[in-house]
């Protein structure tokens, strides 16, 4: 909460309508920040956007922004500029998934994936990490996934992306050390969202998923915001996730694409 002579500080967070993203909007008006709400449509933004004002006493701003065009990222950053809205805090949640056989898999809907999920979210750490340099304090939290510490196979574009954003964000936590901005990779596991239904849409054994392997949105929220505002570089919420990370890490890589490549075949 901001004292008296204090501006509030502001998040700005991508992919802000639905899923995480949302649930990540109401943790940090939870806790008194303002908020820059991005996504594609902003129909579900600005409900959004007066429910958190009416419930927090927030100020709350909806922009309608497609972060897979090349242009976005800047024309994002110099509307922020020009309204004077500093941003203290950016959560890169904006993603896409398309599940499927690598050769299935259009290469549209490839490219789509590598625009949004690495070249958007690349192109908003270089807009905004600057200013937060200058200011000296700022915080960015990346939202990866479980697929960053492993091959997926069937979802090869998708896990390679998110192994992009993991190792960004780590890269990234020690080249910013000192300047008082930290980095934190969200990443959760599977996760009750409008990706997952899509993803099952797509792919029937999704749906067939054990509930326990299924985390909830709310709970990844709260982890995420608290591992952002510690600092914490790595934050895999649920210990299911968190045994399977582990593994991940531990496991020969080739004993790791065995495994992998088995359990895709089952899910066929």
């Amino acid at each position: 909460m901001a004292t008296p002579g204090q501006r509030a500080q502001t998040v700005l967070i991508t992919g802000a309508s639905s899923g995480i993203g949302a649930a990540l909007a109401d943790q940090f008006a939870r806790a008194d920040f303002n908020l820059v709400l991005v996504a594609r449509g902003v129909g579900r933004l600005q409900a959004l956007a007066d429910r958190l004002t009416a419930s927090h006493g927030v100020k709350t701003w909806p922009v309608a922004c497609d972060l897979s065009d090349a242009n976005a990222p800047r024309q994002l950053a110099a509307a922020m500029r020009r309204a004077r809205r500093p941003i203290d805090v950016l959560v890169n949640c904006a993603g896409v998934l398309h599940t499927g056989a690598f050769s299935s898999i259009g290469q549209t809907q490839q490219r789509s994936m590598i625009d949004l999920n690495v070249m958007g979210l690349t192109a908003l750490v270089a807009e905004f990490a600057p200013a937060m340099v200058s200011r000296g304090q700022g915080r960015i939290l990346n939202v990866a996934s479980i697929a960053a510490f492993q091959p997926v196979p069937s979802l090869a574009v998708y896990a390679a992306t998110k192994a992009y954003v993991l190792s960004l964000t780590e890269s990234l936590s020690e080249e910013f050390k000192g300047t008082g901005v930290s980095f934190t990779a969200l990443c959760p596991g599977i996760t009750a969202t409008e990706m997952l239904r899509s993803a099952a849409a797509e792919r029937e054994a999704l749906a067939a998923l054990p509930g326990f392997l299924i985390g909830d949105a709310d709970a990844v929220a709260q982890q995420g915001y608290q591992a952002c505002m510690r600092g914490d570089v790595i934050c895999v919420p649920g210990w299911v996730n968190q045994a399977v990370t582990t593994a991940g890490r531990a496991a020969p890589k080739w004993l790791l694409r065995r495994i992998s490549g088995a359990m895709a075949r089952r899910l066929k």
